[in-house]
């Protein structure tokens, strides 16, 4: 599941857009200046570098996660790669700049404003004179006025995915000469500028059959510096050419190469030179800058070189795609699972050693050694061919426009108590939480302070205070007036199932960290990955807080956002070294917990300890999110909180998990959106009863909401004043911290490798990509002065 994830407001709308909560507010913060939006916290990393010292003519060969389904960014099936292809193919009235702010593109539109308020909205579209389709005919009024319709939502033969905005619109038409476009609104609407980008021809928005169909899997007719030449689902490759028909600077490169390689293929094929532009994990990240520095790669010493190799690990798609993220989401550490994996020859057991030694020549070649068909100089021949090729890459490094945050479902159980839902948020240092992710990447480690926009967007201003920040002591105050006290009494519970289908509590499924094998995959599980309690006894995972180490591994805390070594437990304040048994009867260090049914460490209301489910996917590339949850867990211990952490396959944890309500705690990410108004109003609007007794959630997976936030939402999207529009933005997410049913955490990490002669491409943060300019350096000249990828 960004997830993590991953981004495009075509990818918004079926990504895990996290809901929130709201309910009373002690003090809203005072909505003022632009001023407080500031500015994103880490720029685009792009190597830029001026048209004419980049070459013309070359192919890029850039990886995505899948060929597009769709071509059609309105369908419920686009993804990331769909947006990718449209953004390069097709006109766009606005583009994002490095703040996340929409500007107008002046290739396609020499201005556009609001002429007339009164008694309607008006909008008036000046195109640019050149523009025009690859067929040759004119970009007009015809061709907004087919979108209008396909994606007011008036007609239900078209199967579109969303139509805000587009229902605001009361009609189309052409202005004073074929250059003009009126759009004329039936209700103000605040984010007009989100409209009609991408816009698509007539022939595709024309009839339910062409929408429905037309754009599937081919687009005959586009208006951008690219044209979608090939579609070859069997080599997973997608062609853009240049456009001959382009009116704007024409593109530099003659090709991209759009080609589907999963996360874990992505390292070797850069290094094989198949990629030239490839967004990675950290771990490859961290490779290839050793390999780039010209030292022997990834040695035996450097942080996570025991982890394996890129092919060792899998990924979800990116936060981008558009689906809940989980491929910088997290699955629970299998503790002894990863231990043993990655032991290296000095942390193996005396019987790890003798099964070594007692293995046959046979059998260790089978394990890695050099096979009779290919000599040991053929081998180390290639090897050296591939880091020959590393040392022309790079990583380049940004922020996504997305964010990971702590989902609270606010249905059922102790967190419907919005006191229980405060604890935990106050029980969190975020600050913390971002510097485990972040830091460790070179990134700014900064906490994010809205729900709804992120540093350097208009609508971005720090709320968080109308929460407040970590308080232990308040946090525990918060839990004791909800009724859950220490030393309770606490019913016994039978077996019932963790987190819906999968999860289930069993002898195999259920593990708690009392035991000495806490949280091993059993084989026979299939994808449930087992479940286990932090809070009871973390014997053998804890860690020190104080100064970031993992006691265990003897590494400092980098790893952590790279690999997903286990960090679960309470910190111990004297002695006891992590995974350390002492004999039967030794006393326990000061500060270790109770044995599980204790009721000195448990808080217990009604004949129930509080415990909470904490649902993570299992994927292998969800290592950095399953680092967050477990420092979450630990956090949570110190105010008197269980979290039963609970490990579902990624194809099941959105569908089955989150949307379905079957949680208590999760982590996933979604998009910052230029248009929070539009975009952010289903991700925390109220729930609705339905006729049959359920609940109309739309994105609000949290289900917590309110008629003031809904209220506040409906006033910003409806006003044309752009301040009192923020301010309205502004007072919502107040509302929103205050319910504590999401807790951002911090802004996702993007890295991209790069060839380092390719320019104007890499990790682009907010902005929408120039495609015109990507292209290779000539022959002697330079880029612009260093980039943040080479400091």
């Amino acid at each position: 599941m960004s997830h993590d994830g991953l981004g495009p407001r075509a990818v918004m709308r079926s990504v895990t857009f996290l809901t929130a909560t709201v309910l009373a507010v002690p003090l809203l913060a005072a909505c003022g200046s632009d001023d407080e939006a500031g500015k994103p916290l880490a720029a685009q990393d792009i190597a830029t570098a001026g048209r004419a010292r980049v070459a013309d003519g070359g192919t890029l060969h850039w990886a995505v996660d899948d060929v597009p389904e769709t071509f059609n960014s309105f369908q419920a099936d686009a993804d990331a790669a769909t947006n990718r292809v449209a953004q390069a193919v097709l006109p766009a009235m606005y583009r994002l700049d490095a703040a996340g702010r929409p500007r107008r593109d002046p290739d396609y539109l020499e201005s556009a404003k609001v002429v007339d308020t009164e008694p309607k909205q008006v909008v008036l579209y000046r195109l640019d004179q050149q523009a025009v389709w690859s067929d040759g005919r004119e970009i007009g009024a015809a061709d907004f006025a087919a979108q209008w319709r396909a994606l007011s939502g008036k007609d239900s033969a078209y199967w579109t995915a969303r139509n805000a905005g587009y229902d605001r619109i009361e009609k189309v038409e052409r202005g004073r000469n074929d250059l003009e476009v009126r759009v004329t609104f039936a209700r103000p609407y605040a984010d007009w500028r989100s409209l009609f980008s991408p816009l698509y021809p007539k022939d595709v928005m024309g009839t339910p059959d062409a929408f429905n169909d037309g754009a599937r899997r081919k687009l005959k007719v586009t208006a951008g510096p690219f044209a979608l030449q090939k579609v070859d689902r069997k080599a997973k490759t997608v062609t853009l050419a240049r456009n001959p028909r382009w009116w704007g600077r024409p593109a530099k490169l003659s090709e991209i190469v759009l080609t589907a390689v999963p996360r874990e293929d992505r390292a070797s094929a850069l290094a094989a030179g198949k990629l030239d532009l490839a967004e990675v994990d950290p771990a490859d990240a961290r490779r290839i800058e050793t390999a780039a520095k010209g030292s022997a790669g990834a040695d035996a010493s450097a942080p996570g070189a025991a982890e394996g190799t890129g092919a060792a690990r899998r990924s979800g798609k990116s936060e981008h795609s558009g689906k809940a993220d989980p491929s910088e989401e997290s699955g629970t550490t299998d503790d002894e699972q990863q231990s043993d994996e990655k032991k290296t020859d000095g942390d193996k057991t005396d019987d790890d050693k003798k099964t070594d030694g007692d293995k046959s020549d046979g059998e260790k070649k089978s394990d890695g050694g050099d096979s009779d068909e290919e000599s040991t100089d053929g081998k180390a021949s290639r090897a050296a061919a591939a880091k020959d090729a590393s040392r022309d890459l790079e990583v380049r490094r940004s922020l996504e426009p997305a964010y990971t945050q702590l989902a609270l479902n606010g249905s059922e159980g102790p967190l419907a108590d919005e006191r229980v839902r405060r604890a935990v948020a106050r029980a969190l240092d975020r600050k913390e939480l971002a510097k485990l992710v972040l830091r460790p990447l070179g990134l700014p480690a900064e906490p994010v302070g809205s729900h709804l926009a992120l540093s350097g967007q208009a609508a971005y201003a720090d709320n968080s205070g109308a929460l407040g920040g970590q308080d232990t002591a308040e946090a525990r105050a918060l839990l004791g007036d909800a009724g859950w006290v220490p030393g309770g009494r606490v019913d016994e519970e039978k077996t019932e199932k963790a987190a819906g289908g999968e999860g289930e509590k069993s002898d195999r499924g259920a593990k708690s960290s009392s035991s000495p094998k806490a949280g091993k995959k059993d084989d026979s599980d299939g994808d449930d990955e087992g479940t286990y309690i932090v809070g009871e006894d973390d014997k053998g995972r804890r860690t020190s807080a104080g100064d970031g180490k993992d006691q265990r591994s003897g590494h400092d805390g980098r790893h952590l956002a790279q690999d997903g070594r286990p960090w679960v437990g309470r910190e111990l304040s004297q002695g006891g070294m992590a995974g350390a048994y002492a004999p039967k009867g030794t006393a326990a260090p000061k500060g270790t917990a109770a044995p599980a049914g204790s009721a000195s460490g448990v808080l217990a209301k009604d004949g129930k300890a509080l415990n909470l489910r904490f649902v993570l996917p299992s994927g292998e590339g969800s290592e950095t999110l399953r680092a967050v949850a477990e420092r979450i867990s630990s956090m949570l211990v110190k105010v008197g909180i269980r979290t039963q952490i609970t490990k579902v396959s990624e194809a099941s944890y959105f569908k089955d998990h989150i949307a379905s309500g079957q949680y208590d705690l999760a982590l996933y990410s979604w998009p910052a959106s230029a248009f929070p108004a539009t975009d952010a109003r289903p991700i925390y609007a109220k729930p609705v009863p339905a006729a049959d007794g359920s609940l109309t959630v739309e994105q609000n997976y949290t289900r917590v909401g309110t008629d003031q936030v809904d209220q506040l939402f409906d006033r910003a999207v409806a006003t044309l004043d752009e301040d009192e529009a923020r301010d309205l933005l502004r007072k919502a997410d107040s509302r929103i911290w205050a319910a504590a049913g999401s807790i951002p955490l911090y802004q996702r990490p993007q890295l991209v490798a790069a060839r380092k002669d390719l320019v104007n491409a890499g990790a682009f943060g907010f902005g929408t990509p120039v495609y015109e300019d990507m292209g290779f350096l000539k022959k002697g000249a330079v880029r612009d002065a260093a980039s943040p990828s080479q400091k």
